[in-house]
């Protein structure tokens, strides 16, 4: 049985949820999902009626999602530093390369790691940084994916990707200092 016009087009609100939870992002939900509809609308004498059109659709979305994040990791630009100025660093640091000013007391990390609140603070503070240095630090401390694996999948060099993770870093403690063991200790 062929789908009709009305039958395709009462789908997309499931579909424009489905979308965004996946994208994160509404304008390319709602263009992954018009694309969807226009592919199901052309081929939709394909539509065997082995299973829902709601699945079916749902298969043709899938396949739109993969070539919007894709597409995306294409089209984001890397800033590789050229606007680091080193100045900002100074002090940071120590001539061995460690921090130069210690750490305040994280009291007992493994409690606080499994605390819900914190990870609720560690998404704020991911959610500040750029989209693709949030994600190549989640794949690297979170998910804890090889520095290779990380490169293969975004497309990325091994340069590119060690300074995404030491500004991911940097913007997280700063982050973490100020909204979560700063509220611990007050």
């Amino acid at each position: 049985m062929t789908p009709s016009d009305a039958d395709i087009e009462a789908e997309r609100p499931y579909l424009l949820r489905y979308a965004r939870a996946q994208l994160h992002d509404t304008a390319a939900a709602e263009d992954a999902v018009q694309d969807t509809l226009l592919a199901a609308l052309q081929g939709r004498e394909r539509f065997s009626g082995a299973s829902s059109l709601r699945t079916w659709l749902t298969a043709i979305l899938r396949f739109k999602l993969v070539d919007t994040v894709r597409r995306q990791s294409r089209e984001t630009t890397v800033d590789l530093g050229e606007d680091l100025d080193l100045s900002d660093l100074e002090g940071v640091f120590d001539a061995s390369g460690h921090w130069a000013h210690a750490v305040r007391s994280w009291g007992a990390p493994e409690e606080s790691l499994l605390a819900q609140q914190f990870w609720q603070v560690y998404q704020q503070c991911a959610q500040v940084m750029p989209k693709r240095t949030a994600m190549v630090f989640a794949m690297r401390e979170v998910m804890d994916m090889d520095i290779a694996d990380i490169c293969k999948n975004l497309a990325i060099t091994a340069a590119n990707c060690s300074v995404m993770l030491y500004r991911a870093r940097l913007s997280l403690r700063e982050c973490l200092e100020t909204r979560w063991f700063q509220r611990e200790g007050t």
